[in-house]
């Protein structure tokens, strides 16, 4: 490029004869070495933008980072002083991970903190709630492996503490689903027409230790810890969102044996079917949740609590958001982990009245009262938490 510019000047200092006269060799010189000057600037900025832009292509390029915490305060009555609950709690700190392999290959991870301190003799625990690869094989449809939340609910999969009502998470899904509920295996996921998607798993399933008295499904999470995977778990997921604002959802979940194996005196082959439907509704301002589960377990789990092969709950959550920032909400729910005995009392049904005030759409400040029935007690207060994602 030089060496054209060089003679074109040449020949138009040649050419330029206002009164016939030829430029002297002087200047000449002076306009060629100003044309190389440029033309070695110009090189130089080139070489610059090449660099940047192989700067902005290195992996961290595709590498994410983000997560969520929430810090609650609970101030809650009961009608025995002994079961008071005053505290302050970080209930948790979370944070996420995720790298872009390619277009078709993603790797994602959220690695958790509960109740602030962990150890021996400690309340809190360390977790890694997600940590899998997906691939997307084909248009709308992808696979995943590793450790994954189960596709079921409205919480277990998106619990980010500004994208719900409330300081704590609903005790339906808490207790009966159990939210938070991560297993390891593999699942497709994928949508078959406009509006309906489907997610299928094969995964490791709950451990209840029925020699420890364990019969709560809660209590059979494993969360990949050496989790015994014996018998394993298959979960089927569809979900439709046709309007837009509008979700609805319905899963089933089957497991073979709760006891992985193990016989205790005449208890083994603890079958298990988990079924769940949920709409989920925002249009303008007005919100509405509501959510069913229900647990079916092999009969022969009465001989450890009476009722107890039936495990249920359900609650409705109207909302209304007064501005852009301020929402106000209620919840009625009631669950049951021995439902299929009405002579027992182990039934529990809660209200539950607030409001939430986002800062930004990713911060919310969180105020409720409560009030629940318990078999032989009445607890009610309120609670006070803050909780942010990004």
């Amino acid at each position: 490029m030089a060496k054209n510019l060089i003679t074109a000047a040449v020949a138009l200092g040649a050419g330029i004869t206002s009164a016939g006269a030829v430029a002297n060799q002087e200047e000449i010189d002076l306009l060629k070495r100003q044309l190389q000057e440029q033309q070695a600037q110009l090189d130089a900025l080139t070489s610059a933008m090449e660099s940047n832009a192989n700067l902005g292509h290195g992996w961290w390029a595709d590498t994410s980072f983000g997560g969520y915490a929430e810090v609650h305060y609970n101030n809650i009555d009961s009608e025995s002083a002994a079961k008071d609950n005053v505290e302050l709690d970080l209930h948790r700190f979370v944070l996420f991970f995720g790298h872009r392999f390619s277009d078709k290959v993603r790797f994602f991870s959220e690695l958790e903190v509960e109740h602030n301190v962990a150890g021996e003799g400690k309340n809190g625990e360390v977790e890694i709630e997600q940590a899998f690869i997906e691939y997307d094989y084909a248009a709308n449809h992808s696979a995943k492996a590793g450790v994954f939340l189960v596709p079921v609910g409205i919480l277990n999969e998106t619990h980010e503490p500004d994208t719900f009502y409330g300081v704590e998470r609903n005790n339906v899904e808490k207790n009966i689903i159990p939210t938070t509920w991560w297993e390891g295996g593999v699942m497709g996921s994928g949508e078959v027409a406009a509006g309906v998607s489907y997610d299928v798993a094969v995964s490791s399933g709950l451990y209840l230790d029925i020699d420890g008295g364990k019969f709560k499904v809660r209590d059979g999470r494993q969360k990949t810890s050496e989790a015994n995977a014996t018998d394993l778990a298959y979960t089927a997921r569809l979900v439709w969102n046709g309007i837009p604002g509008v979700q609805a959802g319905f899963t089933v979940q089957q497991q073979q044996d709760l006891m992985q194996g193990d016989v205790v005196g005449v208890v083994q082959d603890l079958d298990a079917l988990l079924l769940e439907t949920h709409v989920d509704l925002q249009k303008g301002p007005v919100g509405l949740r509501a959510l069913y589960a229900t647990w079916d377990i092999d009969s022969a789990i009465d001989d450890v609590a009476a009722g107890s092969i039936e495990q249920t709950g359900w609650y409705i959550e109207p909302s209304y958001k007064l501005t852009s920032k301020l929402g106000i909400f209620a919840r009625y729910s009631e669950w049951d982990n021995q439902a299929a005995d009405s002579s027992i009392e182990s039934d529990y049904d809660q209200i539950d009245a607030g409001i939430n005030y986002w800062l930004v759409e990713t911060v919310a400040l969180k105020a409720d009262f409560q009030k629940t029935n318990e078999p032989n007690d009445t607890k009610k207060g309120f609670n006070l938490g803050i909780g942010w994602s990004f």
